[in-house]
């Protein structure tokens, strides 16, 4: 079959915001990872494919088959040792019909796979740091990279790698959720900053006190 590939133009999202040297070491794997944007306190913004600390609590995802969700299905024996070594990582974007027609072809075989959506200019970024190109969709198969749909060529590389020809998933198994391939994360505030936001602001000079309680006419001395 004739390799389907669906060109991402990063000209309709506008302008791309410029991707730092962390983000090259991020995406530079060739084992997809997500991907987060951090803005800091001072609104300093860096790339990193861990998660920021003080943002601990919140639920992420890991590259291919490592992204079950707690207390899903466990998956067979022999395809959990071939996830292990060989996650599978699809790359897709909205009115992306080969796109569609991968996931087809991956659901219906019951392959695990983790889904990155390309639908912002700094998803498109990434994508070009990665694959070296904006076409979609693109699949990674441990370190294997391709680009494009062919169904023939799709099942050759799953082959190789050891998947199963037809599905043995628990029938309760669900793939991680769909998850953008840059996530942005901004850092909780901490203790003390909210013990700041928390504290009565002094009136700037010149300005008259704020009345309270205990002084209700603003008497200031």
């Amino acid at each position: 079959m004739k390799n389907s590939i669906h060109q991402v133009n990063p000209k309709t999202w506008g302008a791309t915001a410029a991707i730092g040297a962390a983000l090259l070491l991020a995406v530079g794997l060739a084992q997809a990872q997500t991907i987060y944007r951090v803005v800091g306190a001072d609104g300093k913004v860096t790339f990193s494919d861990k998660p920021p600390v003080a943002a601990a609590n919140v639920s992420t995802t890991e590259a291919g088959g490592k992204a079950m969700s707690a207390g899903g299905p466990a998956l067979p024996f022999e395809l959990r040792q071939v996830v292990s070594k060989y996650p599978v990582t699809l790359y897709t974007s909205s009115n992306c019909a080969p796109c569609g027609s991968g996931r087809a072809l991956l659901s219906s075989r019951g392959i695990p796979f983790t889904e990155k959506t390309v639908n912002t200019a700094e998803d498109s970024d990434a994508l070009q740091r990665i694959s070296g190109e904006n076409s979609l969709p693109f699949l990674t198969i441990g370190g294997q990279q391709i680009k494009g749909f062919s169904d023939s060529e799709w099942t050759q590389f799953l082959n190789a790698a050891g998947y199963p020809k037809a599905s043995v998933l628990p029938s309760a198994y669900r793939n991680p959720a769909t998850t953008p391939l840059v996530v942005v994360q901004k850092p909780v505030p901490t203790a003390k900053a909210e013990e700041n936001q928390n504290q009565p602001q002094s009136p700037a000079p010149g300005q008259a006190p704020v009345d309270s309680p205990s002084n209700p006419a603003g008497i200031k001395f």
